[in-house]
């Protein structure tokens, strides 16, 4: 075997392909010349493939099961396209120009249905298709460049076959050419056509052409989401001719143009395949001149296109060429995270992944595939030997793929892997360089959990740094076991393929390193810890001896004195962590001097403790669903957290002398006129959480219990000191948690069950809520608080008012924040909406500041930021003003088109009971007075059921809304006493309480109400001896009223004997109502119209009986002449 040539370059990945699909398209007979595959799309769940026989193949990825097969009659598969957030839909377009839109069922485990069929575009060859990326909405464009949307109603939406709805097909624009590729999201459709790409917002109906020059031919464009740009809108890339790109904004205006000519002129990559041994060619060829047909966004930062001669994956953001790679007649590219499926000009599939080298070769150690993995190290042996490679492909995989390796047929591979082992720095020689630095130093100190910390007593130094050698090597451990966890994903063990004996090994743990799995068998960490510390303690024993006189004296050292913490930010963890130890003693007295200044680095040992033991603890379900047991593990870790910080501040104040107390800016202590006065019992339970420290003067206790008791006007927006991202993520979490779970001190009640002294006796629950916020502030999740505050503590105003004013005093140091002091609204809002991220917490505290100046006229604005700002935020945002909220909640339902409303109406209430809280506030403000709706017995005034209602639109919207019985009879209740009739009226329907309807209905003395398509009909003979028996009660107990308007004339038709009697006979016929009439007793009431109108009706049925019977003898004769 020839030796393996090496790459040069340092590429960080690779395309591989673990499994042919062959065998999968061979079961589906898709590999004959009769019928093969033409189209190819591929979702979370299914790999779809559409055949030139017109059948589309749904496939499960996950074990590449066949479970569907949909077949159309209308032409080949030409496109395919799965809805990405809802796996059971699929478009497809056939040759014939149709497109077909099926709902497959998986979820009800029912058969597959077309829920749509549309021929817009029959005739013509449609060229691409495109989901809505939160909609069913599908997008298609054609060779003449008409692009047409198709919106679906299906059954989920409409729950029932009476709703279903068949929208039409909506045509978006036609472009001038045709459409190459289609892309949305957030709103905005890509259109790229043979000569320009536009952008469209579908839902203002606006277009953009992007750019002003003009191309020929088929160049692609795809959008880059915001989150993988790293900004605060999504990007837009567009293929240009000579393999260039623009890098265009959400608004459609090129920013830049992107170059990669040059950079393609690399020699490809090979692919890593099972079907041949990759081969590499050393040769640099001459810069490409491409034109890219089709762009398409790729994993995390990647754009990803193909020619007739390769796969091309960019970083366009850097700039950056990521590989090449010869793939050969490629026709499409169906790609989901960082999985490609290419479908190929002969009908064959290939699945193709995206990973990084180190990746790749693991997969392949995992299966076995020991020759291609040993040839892909040689090939990239200069990625491999990179620092972070070697994290996870260590040097023990490595000797464990060269055993596997035959020696009479790899010699030359197994050669080559000898000298890439040879070049690996062993891990351990950093250790080894710390053992013999420790003759150097002058004194060292023994940490809590036995590590050996060296201390260099001469200032300036590069000793400072070797002192914390150990803790780094810790923390380098640590990053490795993450980075060793985070390639566990393969089906299979990890020991099968890091070690070639294959069998485990226990590592015996020292008892104070229970959060680090030592038991994990790495080549970087010894059999046990304490091996490691036992060299280094033996290598000092004899330096020990030498420095016992001297260890004495070392707390009145100036190098070993707790240094202030600097102000600037840029103080690392390491400095922060490495702070100076003092060394442990026999002698008590020099243990107590040397306590008297605790070290930095263990009071936040102690509290990372605390947070691990809590964390650990959380991942119990016996304590996480027993809120007793939650609120016990949160309210210790809150102890400590409270003594740790209350350390920290008392230490800061004491280096400062005794003579004079100054206060840090970064702690934000109140001033001296704040402080309180702290009893002996609270200056002993204080000096006894701060362990063992000598007592301190009066102000400084005062100080420490300033910071504990926050005043109304004070937060905590910053860290008193620095705190490292790892521990202040579950800082985080775990204060967030106890503002969840209501545990807002460390001791809110005693054993005895009063409340403890070190509160404020006697106050409520919202005045510990607020305190806390102030004083933990810095440390919470604002996101999540917010919607705590909001469920939790939605009755009690004042908390959410201090939020608010927290995110206020954060957002005053914003540049933004003050320019927003001058202006009107307008500009107000436009500088808003241009300078703060729509995600941020802060947003709410700007609104705030919009309502306080501008009021509704604001909150009526403010529908622009939805769903960054909720109506649950608004409604606690002016609660003093419930009005406010309607012309809010109001303006931004009707913003919606009228089709919506009701279900986006329906998603806002959550909770449910905020249905019943908006009906009443919407019927009792902006309403007519109660006089003009109810009389005094409470029935309804005549016509009032026609006066105007400010909220009427909204209230309709609630009422119609789906909801259960109990809700539907409060709703019904809420509406009677306030006198929406037309609402109550409608409520009665559906509750069937028909006898109270009709009851009202005579009330209102309108008879309108009972014609029409929606008008009250009694359905039975009872309902119509009622509604007769109502109406004469009526016409002898009152008097007539006058209508709205003021006279008799203008109202409506009124409800009397003859009005219903002419309804009664226009439903039943005139023989059925007389006799109705003549039953009741109120034939002698009638009038001749009456009469006459039965004799018109009886003279029109006998009509219409002679007409039908006329058209069934004609029907007759025909049918018997054509049996004849």
């Amino acid at each position: 075997m020839t030796l393996v040539p090496v790459i040069a370059e340092p590429y960080s990945h690779v395309l591989a392909e673990f499994e042919s699909l062959d065998p999968l398209l061979s079961a589906l007979r898709l590999d004959s010349s009769r019928l093969k595959c033409t189209s190819i799309a591929v979702s979370r769940k299914w790999l779809a493939l559409g055949s030139s026989g017109g059948g589309l193949h749904l496939i499960q990825k996950e074990g590449w099961k066949h479970r569907l097969l949909l077949s159309h009659r209308e032409g080949a598969i030409s496109q395919v396209a799965c809805c990405l957030h809802d796996d059971d839909y699929v478009a497809v377009a056939t040759s014939q120009g149709l497109v077909v839109v099926w709902e497959l069922n998986q979820e009800r485990r029912g058969k597959p249905e077309r829920v749509y069929v549309s021929s817009e575009h029959k005739g013509r060859k449609v060229t691409a298709l495109c989901w809505d990326t939160a909609l069913l909405r599908v997008f298609v464009g054609d060779h003449v460049g008409k692009v047409s949307a198709i919106k679906l109603n299906t059954s989920k939406q409409a729950k029932g076959a009476a709703a279903f709805v068949i929208f039409p097909v909506q045509t978006i624009t036609t472009v001038d050419s045709c459409v190459v590729q289609l892309d949305y999201l957030d709103g905005r459709l890509l259109i790229s056509s043979l000569t320009r790409s536009f952008l469209c917002d579908t839902e203002r109906e606006k277009f953009w052409k992007i750019g002003n020059k003009e191309r020929d031919g088929e160049y692609g464009a795809c959008f880059f989401p915001g989150r993988c740009s790293g900004s605060q809108q999504p990007l837009i890339y567009c293929a240009r001719p000579g393999s260039r790109m623009w890098e265009v904004n959400f608004d459609g205006e090129v920013m830049s143009t992107h170059q990669f000519k040059k950079l393609l002129s690399l020699p490809p990559l090979p692919v890593i395949s099972v079907r041949s041994e990759p081969q590499y060619d050393h040769t640099v060829g001459s810069s490409q001149s491409l034109s890219f047909p089709r762009l398409l966004h790729l994993s995390e930062h990647c754009v990803l296109t193909w020619t007739e001669k390769g796969i091309y994956i960019f970083i366009p953001q850097n700039v950056q060429v990521l590989l090449w790679s010869e793939v050969k007649d490629i026709q499409d590219v169906a790609v989901c995270k960082s999985e490609l499926f290419c479908l190929h000009l002969n009908g064959k599939v290939s699945h193709l992944s995206l990973l990084s080298v180190e990746r790749c070769v693991e997969r392949l150690l995992r299966r076995g595939l020991w020759n291609l993995a040993a040839h892909t190290c040689c090939l990239f042996q200069n990625s491999i030997i990179a620092s972070r490679t070697r994290k996870s492909l260590t040097i023990d995989k490595l000797e464990h793929l060269k055993s596997q390796l035959d020696l009479a047929t790899c010699s030359d591979l197994i050669s080559q892997l000898e000298e890439l082992i040879l070049r690996f720095e062993p891990l351990d020689s950093a250790c080894s360089s710390r053992r013999s630095s420790i003759s150097s130093h002058e004194s060292f100190s023994i940490l809590d959990s036995g590590i050996y910390r060296i201390i260099s007593s001469r200032r300036g130094s590069q000793s400072d740094e070797d002192s914390c050698s150990l803790h780094s090597q810790t923390l380098s451990e640590d990053e490795r076991l993450k980075e060793f966890a985070s390639h566990q994903e393969e089906e299979q063990p990890p020991d099968q393929c890091c070690g070639s004996q294959g069998h485990e090994v226990t590592f015996a743990t020292d008892k104070n390193e229970t959060f680090l799995p030592f038991g994990i068998p790495l080549s970087f960490r010894s059999p046990s810890p304490l091996v490691s510390l036992q060299a280094v303690k033996e290598s000092v024993s004899t330096f020990v001896r030498k420095t016992t006189e001297k260890i004495g004296t070392l707390h009145t050292s100036p190098d070993l004195k707790v240094r202030p913490e600097p102000r600037g930010e840029e103080q690392s963890y390491e400095e922060d962590v490495s702070a100076v130890s003092c060394p442990k003693e026999e002698d008590i007295e020099e243990k107590e001097e040397v306590a008297s200044q605790p070290p930095e680095k263990d009071r936040f040992h102690e509290l990372k403790v605390a947070t691990a033991a809590a964390m650990t603890e959380l991942q119990d379900p016996l304590v996480l669903f027993d809120p007793g047991a939650l609120r016990m593990v949160l309210q210790e870790w809150l102890s400590q957290l409270e003594k740790t910080l209350a350390m920290k501040d008392d230490s800061d104040v004491a280096d400062t002398g005794s003579s004079s107390v100054t206060v840090n800016q970064d702690v934000l202590l109140p001033d001296e006129s704040q402080k309180g006065v702290v009893d002996e019992d609270t200056e002993k339970e204080q000096r006894d959480s701060l362990g063992r420290e000598e007592p301190v003067d009066q102000a400084v206790c005062e100080s420490v219990s300033g910071l504990e008791e926050p005043q109304d006007n004070f937060f905590q927006l910053c860290s008193p000191c620095p705190i490292a991202n790892d521990l202040q993520k579950d800082l985080a979490e775990l204060t967030t948690l106890c503002l969840e779970m209501n545990v807002l001190s460390s001791k809110i009640k005693c054993p005895s069950g009063h409340v403890d002294h070190s509160l404020q006796q006697g106050s409520p629950e919202d005045t510990l809520a607020c305190q806390f916020l102030r004083k933990y502030f810095f440390l919470l999740d604002l996101k999540r608080a917010k919607e705590i505050i909001k469920l939790s503590y939605g009755n009690t105003p004042r908390v959410w008012d201090t939020f608010i004013a927290g995110l206020k005093e954060m957002a005053s140091s914003n540049s933004t924040y003050r320019e927003m002091e001058e202006g009107d609204l307008p500009t107000r809002l436009k500088l808003l909406d241009d300078s703060v991220p729509c995600d941020s917490p802060l947003l709410i505290a700007y609104a705030s500041r919009l309502y306080e100046k501008f009021g509704e006229s604001a909150l009526r604005s403010l529908i622009r930021f939805y769903p960054s700002i909720l109506p649950s935020d608004i409604m606690l945002l002016c609660h003093h003003h419930p009005a406010q909220f309607l012309a809010y909640l109001d303006s931004l339902v009707k913003s919606r088109p009228e089709d919506q409303r009701s279900f986006f109406l329906e998603s806002l209430l959550q909770p449910e009971s905020l249905r019943l809280d908006w009906l009443l506030l919407a019927v009792s403000h902006n309403a007519p007075p109660s006089t003009s709706t109810m009389d005094d017995e409470g029935y309804p005034r005549p016509h009032s059921h026609l006066l105007s209602w400010g909220y009427s639109q909204l209230i309709l919207l609630l009422i119609k809304l789906p909801a259960d019985f109990t809700t539907k009879e409060k709703m019904t209740e809420i509406c009677r006493s306030c006198g929406f009739w037309p609402g109550y009226l409608t409520l009665c329907l559906e509750l069937e309480r028909r006898r109270e309807a009709f009851t009202n209905i005579v009330c209102l003395n309108d008879m309108s109400l009972m014609e029409g398509d929606n008008g009250w009909i009694p359905e039975t003979t009872e309902e119509w001896k009622l509604l007769l028996h109502l109406v004469r009660n009526k016409s002898t107990r009152q008097a007539p009223e006058e209508s709205l308007n003021g006279s008799l004339s203008d109202g409506p038709s009124p409800m009397n004997v003859e009005n219903v009697a002419l309804l009664l006979a226009k439903a039943m016929g005139p023989d059925r109502a007389w006799s109705l009439l003549q039953e009741c007793g109120l034939a002698s009431e009638l009038s001749e119209k009456f009469t006459r109108t039965c004799d018109i009706l009886r003279i029109a049925e006998k009509r219409q009986r002679a007409l039908i019977q006329s058209m069934l003898e004609k029907c007759d004769r025909f049918l018997w002449s054509q049996q004849a």
